[in-house]
């Protein structure tokens, strides 16, 4: 399913103060997105003209994880994805490098959680031995989160079993029997509340509070290619992202637009926060807790990972 939309650029920082200046290595961009409200700075940035004062039109195509992305950035059909940082991680540690363009979403209470069916007999964490457990994808951040939990609760990730479901197919899974608990986002969590399902854990406190979740990334050869590209493209970026995190209407202009969540459900729902700079030190905690769990086979240093700009 490809979106595509027309837009330009604003401010963001290059690989060194040199590299802002000059002509662009490329003016028209592809971006991967998720249709979900951490894309929402991307939107914002192509509505307010962001990209367009950078000098870049921007179009959009729809990805359900950065792995998809990959082989369409080799092929140069794609430039720039949105992913989990669990997600980059893991391709960081497979062997192909990545640099981390922007910040998009941190974790907040509300936004995630674990929930059972309602009657369901599963009560606290410790009830989910030996239990099924439904996340959106296996290794990634829902079976992460999860896991941090089980373990605090004196659990290990081998006393369940997560089992792979997309989040509109898990509400009907839990109230068909098939899961016995589900691991869900906004706005699905809200959803299968008033389906009548029951919150047993909210995976974005304790061990998870303020979690980084995803970011804007590239491979790291194509911003070798294109460090002015980049910079502008962070630019823009950062710009919509400061306003993202300050003014609540300016997500709901641009949320309902490429998600089927209503302008009304934007100004009020849970949604995390939207940092207003890069932080090699905050997405270091997902590579750290990644590591702990087996996730990654080696330690990362997400600094070398970080596309360093000129005016973060």
């Amino acid at each position: 399913m490809a979106l595509t939309l027309a837009a330009c650029s604003n401010s963001a920082p290059s690989e060194s103060a040199g590299a802002a200046s000059g002509p662009l290595e490329k003016t028209t961009l592809n971006i991967g997105i998720t249709p979900t409200p951490s894309s929402a700075p991307v939107f914002i940035a192509m509505k307010r003209n962001f990209f367009k004062d950078e000098g870049l039109t921007v179009k959009t195509t729809i990805i359900q994880a950065p792995q998809a992305a990959m082989p369409l950035v080799a092929n140069g059909s794609m430039d720039i994805f949105k992913g989990s940082y669990v997600s980059m991680l893991n391709i960081q540690d497979a062997g192909q490098k990545l640099k981390i363009l922007s910040d998009t979403l941190q974790g907040a209470p509300g936004i995630a959680g674990v929930v059972v069916a309602k009657g369901s007999r599963i009560q606290t964490a410790e009830d989910l031995k030996g239990k099924t457990i439904a996340v959106n994808s296996l290794k990634n951040l829902g079976e992460l989160s999860v896991s941090a939990h089980l373990q605090i609760n004196s659990l290990a990730p081998t006393d369940v079993k997560f089992v792979p479901f997309n989040f509109d197919k898990q509400i009907p899974a839990l109230f068909g029997g098939q899961v016995d608990a589900a691991w869900l986002v906004e706005p699905f969590l809200t959803a299968a509340q008033q389906e009548g399902a029951r919150l047993l854990l909210d995976t974005n406190s304790g061990p998870t509070d303020a979690l980084p979740i995803d970011g804007w990334g590239t491979t790291e050869d194509w911003a070798a290619k294109h460090p002015k590209t980049a910079a502008a493209f962070q630019r823009a970026v950062t710009k919509a992202q400061r306003l993202a995190a300050t003014d609540r209407s300016a997500l709901a202009e641009v949320v309902p637009s490429y998600t089927q969540i209503p302008k009304e459900a934007v100004m009020t729902m849970a949604m995390g926060t939207f940092p207003t700079s890069l932080n090699a030190s905050r997405i270091q905690r997902v590579a750290d807790l990644m590591y702990d769990f087996g996730y990654l086979k080696n330690k990362i240093d997400v600094e070398s990972m970080i596309f360093q700009g000129a005016a973060q």
